[in-house]
Parts: structure tokens; sequence; C-alpha cells
């Protein structure tokens, strides 16, 4: 099953919707399994916006042996390294990552990103995988001048526009074993499966709720591969996830007034 919000064709309203092949069928979230509610819409007339709202996101640091060579060669630690974006981060498929004035060199980083369906709290890596209610492709877009400057990452990760999401939620696809690919302007630059992760996606879910009750519509972004590097103006990004879908965004400066 996959599900996403986009904004309403008629009144421009952000509403939820299960994808069958080229149709959205509008449904209401609550009550269990989700159930299809009313009118259908052509997919390819929607613009489709981040397909979740309200939940928290928390993000993976160093989670690929490979990413972890070209960027902190010898740097290990026995628990996974958690760091957290702000909600106002999350744009939609489409919707432009604004390269701050000033903020230095941007990196694209394409990952696999999971969806909490059922909180909870310490739960066993066994109930974890319970709690998972899908995965979607994420850019956990990173401003590395900031985050050298700063030690603390949450400037240098929580811009503005700094974690695409999308196109949808795919309740269905195996999170353990996925293959995640990452294309600036249509070449390839990571090419990756989770199952290479150092991580799991079970194990990440129990790690955070031993510190922190989850919640329904919580975002995790599990880490991303080798690969990373620099965005431009007009630029266009584009993470595809097997079995998932494909989330692509252009890119762009910011506009700054300069007061007279």
């Amino acid at each position: 099953m996959r599900i996403c919000r986009f904004q309403h064709p008629a009144d421009g309203e952000a509403r939820w919707g299960l994808v069958a092949e080229d149709l959205v069928r509008e449904w209401r979230p609550g009550g269990g399994a989700p159930r299809g509610e009313g009118a259908e819409h052509p997919l390819a007339g929607l613009t489709l916006l981040a397909p979740v709202a309200g939940g928290r996101i928390f993000g993976i640091g160093r989670n690929y042996a490979d990413h972890i060579k070209e960027v902190n060669p010898g740097w290990s630690q026995p628990e996974p390294l958690v760091f957290m974006k702000p909600d106002s981060a999350l744009i939609g498929p489409g919707a432009p990552i604004v390269l701050p004035a000033g903020a230095g060199r941007v990196d694209y980083e394409g990952e696999l990103a999971l969806v909490i369906g059922r909180g909870g709290r310490r739960l066993s890596i066994t109930e974890a995988a319970g709690h998972i209610l899908g995965v979607t492709c994420a850019n956990d877009v990173s401003a590395r001048d900031l985050q050298q400057r700063d030690g603390q990452w949450i400037r240098a990760k929580g811009h503005d526009s700094f974690c695409p999401l999308g196109p949808w939620i795919e309740t269905e696809a195996p999170a353990a074993d996925l293959l995640i690919e990452t294309w600036l302007n249509g070449r390839c630059v990571q090419r990756e499966r989770s199952g290479a992760m150092l991580h799991g996606p079970a194990q990440l879910v129990a790690h955070i709720s031993t510190f922190c009750t989850l919640r329904p519509g919580d975002i995790i972004l599990t880490g991303t591969p080798a690969g990373v590097g620099p965005l431009a103006p007009g630029d266009r990004v584009r993470i595809e996830i097997e079995g998932v879908g494909a989330l692509e965004n252009p890119v762009a400066a910011e506009e700054v007034e300069h007061a007279l």
C-alpha cells in the first residue's frame, strides 16, 4: 500500500490519499488500517507533499562503513549516532532545496526513511519491526561548513528545505534490503543496499525508543551511503529506492533582500 499527502486541486488544502497505479483516492487516517474514502484524482495532475505531517525527524549519522571512510576515517562507536531535524525542514517532491546564503558547501545525502506507525518505549529489536508503518525516500541535506564549525548538527541539517521526503509511504517494501540510489543531474552518485547499514532499521527503532517514546508519524532517516557531494543552484537531485519510488527536487539559491 502507498500512502501519500497531496494538495487538493480544488481548494489547495493538504489531503491524504492511497496511490493505486496512476490514481490517488482520498482517504481519512485513523481507526486502524487506511480505507478508501472519496474522490479519485489522476496522480499526474497532483502536487505531492511530504507524506508525513506533525511527526519528529530523527537522523542517523555514519551508518555505512564506506561513508565513514570518506568523511571520518577511523571513526567508530558501538551505538547509532542520533541527531534531529526540525519539521520546518520538510519539503515534498518537486519543491526546491534552497541553499542558504553564506552557508558554504551544502551536500546531498540520499537515504531510506522509516515512518513509525505505532508508538512505543523501550522496544526490543523483535518488537521494533512491528512499529514501522513503511518507508519512503529522503534527502538529508547538510551544510558541511556549518557542521564542522558547530560540532552540533542542528544548524547544518536543520535549514528550511533540508529534508525532502517522498513521494509516498510504501508499507510493503522490506526496509532491511532495498537498493538506494542518488542521481545528480542524470548521473548516479550513490548506490548501495540498505542491508549494508551498520545498524539496521529495527535496531534503529529499538535504540531511539530507549531514550524517547516514539509516536505515530515520527520519521527516522537511516543514514547515507558513500558518494555524498555538493549541490549548486540549477542542479536536480533524485533519490530512488527499489520498490518504493523516486523523490526529485531542484536546487536554488536563497534570495536575500538587502536593506538600503
